[in-house]
């Protein structure tokens, strides 16, 4: 057993990004400034975006894009059930009623054909997740959209990085949200970024964003600036700050060695456990992609052990190997179980994935080492929780 505690990831914050932020809490911009403008550029240009809208969190942009819906009652909003509380939280939130599609069993993504199975009349739009970095079948997303004049708004927490078909993740013509909250592929802390080609919808999440007003603070305040503001409509305060943005202008440089190195793992961990009979390995969406490798997320099969999931965290954690959960399906949740309703044994692949998932530790500065005392105590928790054949 390792002698010191592995975590399953900690953010990699180099002396580029302390000093960046040191420069700021020294300018006095430590709220929305420059950095922010800054930030923002430098993401529509890396995922060629033409408009991007700095935020708070991945969160407020699910919020406030789920509002520029304008929901009404009834509206049905279709996504997965194996991803965080926070996709169906905001379709709540935004006025509109979740309904949950079934996951593919190999890549945990959204199943496209369960999702033609959910639309109804009253269907306002779709919001796939890329699960773990890897992309959803976007194509097939899109075809189903035009079929029933459906949006699409990407939940794309995972997914900095994350490439269908060549094209990046943020490209596509539609809603892309990003997270850069600590255990993602790059942070600001915590934030987020909303990212479009449509001009009006930028300019209305950016008015929603901080109060409505038509002026943000920042740009009030310089020497060109004016005190003066008008209130356009009701907001909300989910600005993203400069020393936020200070992290993120350098993390976004690092990003692609970053996706390089968690790949190298999450090859070594695929590897490593393609013999292991109790470990089903995440799987390979069949087209063309670049996985950015946000988590690297097995099933154990608990069915073959004597203990189950929790449990197996509990043991991983006495060899000195942090894991995380991502994710409980949302229906598991008791909020979501009592509102939803929904039947048992009607997301049987969610339902499968849920009780056996867990995340084991992916970030760049691990060492193979790292990585190799995290097979081997994988193995030895397996090997001392084996149920003994019965003749």
């Amino acid at each position: 057993m390792r002698e010191n505690f592995l975590p399953f990831s900690i953010p990699n914050l180099g002396e580029d990004e302390i000093n960046e932020v040191v420069d700021s809490l020294r300018s006095g911009w430590i709220t929305t400034g420059p950095k922010v403008k800054r930030f923002e550029e430098a993401l529509k240009e890396y995922t060629g975006a033409t408009y991007a809208v700095p935020l708070s969190s991945a969160t407020a942009g699910l919020h406030l894009r789920m509002l520029a819906l304008k929901l009404q009652p009834g509206d049905e909003v279709i996504t997965t059930p194996m991803t965080f509380a926070a996709t169906v939280s905001m379709i709540v939130q935004g006025g509109g009623t979740p309904v949950l599609a079934d996951i593919e069993p190999g890549t945990l993504n959204i199943d496209v054909d369960q999702v033609r199975t959910k639309i109804t009349p009253r269907t306002r739009a779709i919001v796939p997740v890329h699960f773990a970095g890897q992309p959803c079948d976007m194509d097939r997303i899109f075809d189903l959209a035009r079929e029933f004049k459906l949006e699409v708004i990407e939940d794309a927490a995972h997914a900095i990085g994350t490439e269908y078909k060549g094209k990046r993740i943020g490209s596509f013509d539609t809603t892309s949200i990003f997270s850069f909250h600590p255990i993602k592929n790059i942070t600001t802390g915590e934030g987020g970024m909303l990212a479009t080609h449509d001009e009006q919808l930028a300019e209305e999440i950016s008015l929603m964003k901080f109060h409505g007003m038509n002026k943000e603070a920042w740009k009030r305040y310089e020497a060109s600036g004016t005190p003066n503001y008008d209130i356009v409509m009701p907001g909300f305060k989910y600005n993203m700050m400069d020393i936020q943005a200070a992290l993120g202008l350098h993390q976004l440089k690092r990003l692609d060695g970053f996706i390089d190195d968690r790949t190298v793992f999450a090859e070594f961990y695929n590897k490593a456990f393609a013999e292991v009979e109790e470990v089903l390995t995440p799987k390979l969406v069949p087209y063309p992609h670049r996985h950015a490798w946000h988590l690297y997320t097995p099933l154990i099969k608990v069915e073959a052990l004597t203990i189950d999931r929790d449990q197996f965290m509990a043991e991983l954690k006495k060899e000195n190997i942090g894991s995380g959960l991502h994710f409980k399906a949302i229906h598991h949740h008791p909020y979501y179980r009592d509102t939803l309703k929904i039947p048992a044994g009607a997301l049987p692949n969610a339902d499968y994935a849920s009780d056996r998932i867990l995340s084991l530790p992916l970030f760049p500065q691990m060492t193979m080492q790292d990585a190799q005392d995290t097979v081997d105590a994988v193995k030895r928790v397996i090997g001392r929780s084996k149920k003994s054949i019965q003749g």
